[in-house]
């Protein structure tokens, strides 16, 4: 596992458009590099951090999949966002530098460590690093608010197959297929996201198979009719 994790850099990371070494060359990239800790994989169910740790790294995900989760006083869980390949985590804890929500593997996943004081000094060398991570802390609340729009103004159908588009696209943006994928999260997972009940998104993927917008078998997805609804 050593050998392997000393194998793995930035250059050769298939998402690094989508993390902070975008548009970085030569030196740059080599500095970020190596500061980036390889972590031995993370289980399913195991977490990355919890809510009231202070920030030490952030984290941006290398293979699996995460979620990102709050708990209520009597420990209700609310997910607030599905994270993969190439997407960076962590960011809930810069204000007041602990994280304020919960970090969990859907499944086997693979991590790079990115120690955030080394980061925030390299910022300061480097200007392209900080327009970087603008971007993505940006681009991440642009998504947020187009969830949150589109389950606002969905009917209860509507929410889950934009939920399963809004999906494709991202695997799309990362190399891979957009019109079929394996689903990491549970059927509760995404009723929790949804905000409705498991009932409701199981009967849902039943009619959204029946109506030939999407295939189902078990966790695999198949999109065959991608337009939303106006």
């Amino acid at each position: 596992m050593q050998k392997l994790q000393q194998s793995l850099c930035c250059q050769q990371c298939h998402f690094s458009q989508l993390c902070l070494p975008y548009s970085f060359k030569g030196k740059e990239i080599e500095r970020l590099d190596d500061i980036v800790v390889r972590k031995s994989p993370y289980q399913k169910h195991q977490r990355l951090y919890v809510s009231g740790q202070p920030l030490v790294s952030l984290y941006a995900v290398r293979s699996g999949s995460f979620k990102s989760f709050t708990l209520s006083e009597d420990g209700e869980e609310q997910i607030t966002a599905f994270h993969l390949p190439g997407d960076i985590i962590g960011f809930d804890g810069l204000e007041m530098m602990q994280h304020q929500s919960y970090a969990e593997a859907l499944e086997t996943s693979m991590i790079c460590e990115i120690p955030y004081d080394t980061l925030d000094h390299l910022a300061g060398v480097f200007p392209k690093l900080r327009q970087q991570i603008t971007r993505i802390m940006s681009g991440m609340l642009c998504q947020h608010q187009a969830m949150l729009l589109q389950l606002n103004k969905r009917s209860a159908s509507e929410r889950v197959l934009y939920f399963l588009a809004s999906l494709g696209q991202r695997f799309g943006d990362r190399g891979f297929s957009d019109k079929a994928f394996r689903l990491s999260m549970t059927r509760s997972d995404m009723a929790n996201y949804l905000g409705l009940s498991i009932e409701t998104v199981s009967r849902l993927l039943t009619q959204l198979q029946k109506e030939d917008k999407i295939e189902v078998e078990g966790k695999l997805i198949t999109l065959l009719d991608k337009a939303i609804p106006s």
